[in-house]
């Protein structure tokens, strides 16, 4: 069995281990409770005269229940209502479904209708929810920091519009607009006001891929990428399943083009050149740690072997063995291929754009003529328009959801320069660094108050709907430039007006009116216009041999570089101030609730530096993260952290390193040269949840490879069927007479993107507990993400499992119980009684899985002792509490949680079934991790229905059991990996 482990100290001998675990058993969170014990516990609140008096005087709030005077028809008390919407917070856009229960938003979901996602979202598009109760949040319009009527507000702006000299720019600086309703009214007012500029900015930027296709296209686009069409991706610096462009698109393609169900028997190979470990490097079939100033290098050599091998007049140039080998597979691989790079540099964008051409990929695995609308700034244009504000040639700026002095502070130029400019208007839904700085902030709603459309992809239309009426006195954007240019009506009637004059047309409409195909569009919230198309870009080659000569060498030294990246929870840092995504776990390093910076193992050996030493930066202050799989000589740091404003949860949490970002040929840089790093001598412990949970050298992971594979289906599960033979048991055999409730995961197709932990949080009132707690163990996600090495510290294999209560037939936890907390239910859900369970926590320690969560505190607000409540994040304020499933209870402290298999989804169904007097169908019923999984990796049903997909997959070579050994039984199984390799021959 191939040996695997969960970090850098279980390669250690035992007797370096000193360092042993706190009790985990605490009464306060003063800063010696861990001190106290079980004893203790059952000394101060054990059952006695004492906290029987104790519980006594305690009295829960009073709850006052409001009826409705005028019941909307649509509102039905406890039912709830679907609104198909859009997210797109200027980054990432996701077609959604809300759920609404009572007249507030509850969950989110993706809309199956779109088929670039399939119904998926990723873990910010779930966590995006939580913003809209945030208490955080602007609430009124302010000017020069005193409250303002929003009437008060248009007669001002109106007159200053109306007075304004045109020898001065009023700036407007928005995200990329998606949404061609938004655009035409831009042009509205720029026309109706001359001296109106519209600028570009986005968060992160990706400008120099945009130019590049310029370059080579003669127009400046992103084009549409499809991973699904490819038979070998190569990757360079682009974490595309994480945080590159559209992760949950490019999520979906990868794991169709790697499954190996239903007869599939070829998938896709990827392999991975990168500085720093992504989530998409520790999914590659090989991945090879690269400094980042070699990559152009890298492309360089790339570029010259598959040039030469296609007939072109290049030097012959001997590049490194490793590019070698993989031009002669890409070249194998022609048209069937694609090379993708994350890095902001023009240089390396075109070579990336030449070597696909080569390939013959464009038209097959890259649609020019498709190209999406994200990421439409330009850094150039953004440095020029520093430079006007800092001759004093605009008058006025309005923010339109754009965060530059915290985003792109270039060394504090942006904020100088916004300072020169006389009216400053910051219109966010969100507290900013920038708005600080502005005369007037105009609070704008969340994305499910408001109207808007988007349009992704040419002929792509979506629709955002409001789910709830605004919580403050907010206006969108839009309804402000109508407001001050005088336009009338709303702009619901502004959207519905631009549909009908651009997008209904004879194609879309099918005989119906444009009422009725308005309200089919806002029902589906997506329109598709299969006969509407780009406009048709053809090939023109770019100035290739300037852009070899500046990457004709290696340019890595012993100077230590800086990468600075996004995580896949915190993205650019827009949603920071959310505790969802703070306390998941980064999918690589399984650390939350900080940002730190990174190094190699051989490094952090070199400096004789150890995990949570902090060392200082350029000046600025980290603990240190060993990572293995690290380029050696490089420094790696999270940006989205240090946020000055931003709210109770991520203001003053991490630290800022936007300021480290610099321009390189007009375009933000993200990779910082020869930095200096020295240690303090000071630690910090890391709210790291790996180290919780152990393989223990036991087979959880199974795993073989593609050529294994295809000689014998069982390959790398040999384990199952000698397990299978030697099974006996005591135990009497459940007899399921109706449904028997099972999942299937493919390890092969999850990513460990998170989504699915962020879905089940959302759904089943999961509390945040906080960094101090995670520290301490006492996390309590009920599903969790695994994450293993194999092989050397230096570039080691990664594997991921996911892991929930696994509803065991023969539950170990079931026998324990003192008072039948935890029972078995008749069709095969292992069943928690939050009101019978006194906390004894005898389940938990016989649960084999590790996977039953106990509320050490009060964090939900529904606990009557006094003194006890751990609130990190404000959970507990009515405001957050509208986010609350009402379907499932909210746990006080003292008991034990785990995974249901969202039993209320499986209720809801089947309620539905009878009541519509039928048999529920296969796939009906879906779990919330299922649901929102962009891999297609979870798979819930009937495994008493021989014809369901899970029956199915259950008679596959590559299924077993975690733990199987012991005769649990189990109803989650899980199905082999395969990596797409060659044993015996890799490429590093």
């Amino acid at each position: 069995m191939k040996e695997y482990w969960r970090s850098l100290e279980d390669l250690l001998p035992a007797e370096e281990a000193t360092q042993e675990k706190k009790s985990s058993v605490v009464l306060s969170d003063s800063a010696d409770s861990s001190k106290n014990t079980r004893r203790d516990f059952l000394k101060y609140f054990g059952f006695s005269i004492a906290s029987a008096a104790v519980l006594a005087g305690c009295e829960r709030p009073v709850k006052k229940a409001i009826p409705y005077l005028i019941q909307p028809e649509e509102v039905k008390p406890g039912t709830a209502n679907y609104y198909a919407s859009t997210f797109y917070d200027g980054a990432e856009m996701v077609p959604i479904l809300v759920k609404v229960r009572d007249g507030r938003p509850i969950k989110i979901e993706g809309n199956d209708l779109c088929q670039m996602t399939g119904g998926s979202a990723s873990a910010r598009v779930q966590a995006s929810l939580l913003n809209l109760y945030d208490e955080s949040r602007p609430t009124q319009p302010t000017l020069d920091g005193n409250p303002i009527r929003w009437e008060d507000v248009d007669d001002k702006l109106t007159e200053t519009l109306a007075s304004w000299d045109d020898t001065k720019e009023f700036v407007i600086l928005t995200p990329s607009i998606i949404s061609p309703s938004t655009k035409k009214l831009l042009a509205d007012f720029k026309a109706k006001f001359p001296f109106v500029i519209h600028e570009t900015f986005d968060a992160f930027s990706y400008s120099a891929l945009r130019q590049a296709y310029k370059q080579s296209f003669g127009k400046a686009i992103i084009p549409s990428f499809r991973f699904d069409q490819a038979k070998l991706v190569v990757g360079f610096n682009a974490d595309f399943l994480g945080t590159w462009l559209q992760p949950t698109v490019f999520g979906r393609q990868y794991a169709s083009a790697r499954k190996l169900t239903e007869g599939q028997r070829e998938m896709m190979r990827h392999v991975q050149f990168e500085p720093i470990m992504t989530l998409t490097g520790s999914n590659a079939d090989e991945r090879i740690p690269m400094a980042a100033s070699d990559e152009g290098y890298c492309l360089n050599s790339l570029y010259l072997a598959i040039a030469k091998q296609s007939g072109l007049m290049v030097a012959a140039v001997k590049g490194p063995d490793v590019i070698d080998k993989i031009a002669d597979e890409l070249l194998a691989c022609r048209g069937k291929s694609l090379v993708v790079s994350g890095t902001n540099d023009i240089g390396i964008q075109t070579l990336v754009v030449e070597i696909n051409h080569l390939l013959q990929n464009v038209g097959q695995t890259i649609m020019v003529n498709s190209p999406v609308n994200l990421y439409q700034g330009d850094d150039t244009a953004y440095d020029a328009l520093l430079a006007r504000m800092e001759a004093n040639k605009v008058g006025a700026v309005m923010f339109w959801e754009t965060n530059p002095v915290y985003h792109a502070p270039l060394s504090s130029r942006t904020e100088e320069a916004i300072k020169k400019v006389p009216v400053r208007l910051a219109v966010q839904s969100q507290q900013t660094e920038t708005a600080l700085l502005c005369n007037y902030q105009l609070p704008a709603p969340h994305f499910l108050e408001r109207w808007d459309d988007t349009e992704l992809v040419d002929g792509v239309y979506t629709l955002t709907q409001p789910a709830i009426r605004p919580l403050f006195k907010t206006r969108t954007p839009q309804e402000n430039l109508m407001a001050w240019a005088g336009f009338e009506g709303t702009y619901y009637d502004f959207i519905k007006l631009s549909w009908k004059e651009n997008v209904y047309n004879s194609n879309l409409s099918k005989g119906k009116q444009f009422e009725n195909f308005w309200k089919v569009s806002l029902r589906d919230g997506i329109v598709v216009d299969t006969k509407k198309s780009g406009e048709t870009l053809t090939y023109s080659s770019a100035n290739i041999a300037s852009v070899m000569k500046n990457n004709s060498s290696a340019k890595s030294s012993n100077d230590l570089e800086l990468v600075l990246y996004q995580s896949v929870p915190i993205g650019d840092g827009t949603l920071a101030n959310n505790p969802w995504l703070q306390e998941l776990p980064e999918p690589v390093s399984r650390v939350c609730w900080d940002n730190y910076v990174s190094v190699s193992p051989a490094f952090a050996a070199l400096r004789g530096w150890s995990q949570g030493d902090v060392v200082d930066v350029n000046g600025l202050e980290l603990p240190v993260l060993v990572q293995p799989g690290q380029a050696r000589n490089t420094l790696a740091v999270a940006v989205g952290y240090g946020r000055s404003n931003a709210g109770r949860v991520a203001s003053d949490l991490g630290k800022n390193v936007y300021p480290f970002v610099t321009l390189k040929n007009g375009h933000r840089l993200y990779t910082i040269p020869k930095v200096e790093a020295v240690a303090t001598g000071g630690t910090y412990e890391l709210a790291a949840t790996q180290s919780h949970h152990s393989m223990e050298g036991r087979a959880l992971v199974r795993e073989t490879t593609i050529a294994e594979y295809l000689e014998n289906p069982a390959a790398g599960n040999e384990m199952h069927e000698k397990v299978e033979k030697l099974h006996t048991t005591l135990y009497h055999e459940h007899e399921y007479k109706g449904h028997h409730w099972g999942m299937v995961i493919d390890l092969n197709s999850c990513i460990g993107c998170n989504a699915c932990v962020v879905a089940c949080s959302a759904e089943n009132n999961v509390p945040v507990v906080g960094r101090n707690e995670v520290r301490r163990s006492h996390e309590m996600h009920w599903l969790r993400l695994d994450r293993y090495y194999a092989g050397d510290t230096d570039n080691p294999e990664v594997v991921r499992q996911p892991v929930m209560c696994q509803h065991c037939d023969n539950a170990p936890c079931e026998n324990v119980c003192p008072v039948a907390a935890t029972n078995h239910s008749s069709e095969g859900i292992n069943q928690m009684a939050y009101n019978r369970c006194i906390g004894t926590r005898y389940c938990n320690n016989n649960c084999p899985y590790k996977v039953r969560r106990f509320n050490w505190y009060d964090y939900t607000g529904a606990d009557t002792i006094p003194n006890n409540r751990v609130d990190p994040a404000g959970m507990t304020l009515d405001l957050k509490r509208m986010v609350l499933n009402p379907d499932v209870t909210v746990r006080a402290k003292g008991v034990i949680e785990k995974c249901s298999m969202c039993i209320q989804r499986i209720q809801d169904k089947k309620l539905t079934a009878k009541k519509d007097g039928r048999q529920l169908s296969d796939g009906e019923i879906k779990t919330a991790c299922q649901q929102t999984c962009p891999a297609d990796a979870i798979t819930f049903g009937d495994m008493n229905d021989p014809n369901s997909k899970v029956s199915k997959l259950l008679k596959d070579a590559r299924q077993y059991g975690l733990l199987e050994e012991l005769h649990t039984l189990p109803s989650v199984v899980y199905l082999s990996k395969v990596r797409n390799k060659d044993k015996n021959k890799t490429l590093s």
